[in-house]
């Protein structure tokens, strides 16, 4: 497995050859650009965070959507990097950036196999924030998607940690003007 970011446009066209629809890339695309404002607003702050890593784990974060839209776009995008041969930093975005992530107890209720699905480093957490805040291709506030994820019966264990997401995000950039 290569170790290697691929770049930009080896992102596009690793979305584009799994089957993404234009609107998932369009997202995938706004969801990179503020993740990359947020993980700027870390380093400014003397955060060591891997840039490239967020922009290209930013951009891939929904491949799995080219087969599924449910939950399960999370597994199926690992799965479909390690296919493509991603390196492991990106399919651990791909896999934990789902609401505010997946518990081990929720992935098993699910049937996703034993493994972590909670965002662990500062780049999987940026990602998983910035997908928070972007519906469509549109910045939206958090309580926005907290509404929306609510109103579609996220359980509150759920939305909890997308707040507490929130809460350390925001601890980290404090008044970004990059937030919606």
């Amino acid at each position: 497995m290569s170790e290697r970011l691929p770049t930009r446009e080896q992102a596009l066209q690793f979305l584009r050859e799994s089957g993404c629809r234009e609107n998932v890339i369009k997202h995938c695309e706004a969801v990179t650009e503020l993740a990359a404002e947020i993980a700027k607003a870390c380093k400014k702050r003397g955060l060591n965070v891997n840039l490239e890593l967020v922009e290209a784990g930013a951009l891939l974060h929904d491949i799995g959507r080219s087969k599924t839209h449910s939950v399960h776009h999370a597994v199926i995008g690992a799965q479909i990097g390690k296919a493509l041969g991603l390196p492991e930093p990106i399919i651990s975005i791909i896999k934990r950036h789902v609401g505010g992530g997946i518990t081990a107890k929720e992935a098993k209720k699910l049937g996703w196999p034993k493994d972590i699905y909670t965002p662990q480093t500062l780049e999987e957490k940026i990602i998983t924030y910035a997908d928070k805040l972007v519906e469509g291709s549109k910045k939206v506030p958090i309580e926005k998607t907290i509404e929306k994820f609510s109103d579609e019966g996220l359980p509150p264990s759920a939305i909890k940690r997308i707040r507490k997401l929130h809460q350390e995000m925001s601890a980290l950039i404090g008044d970004c003007k990059c937030l919606p």
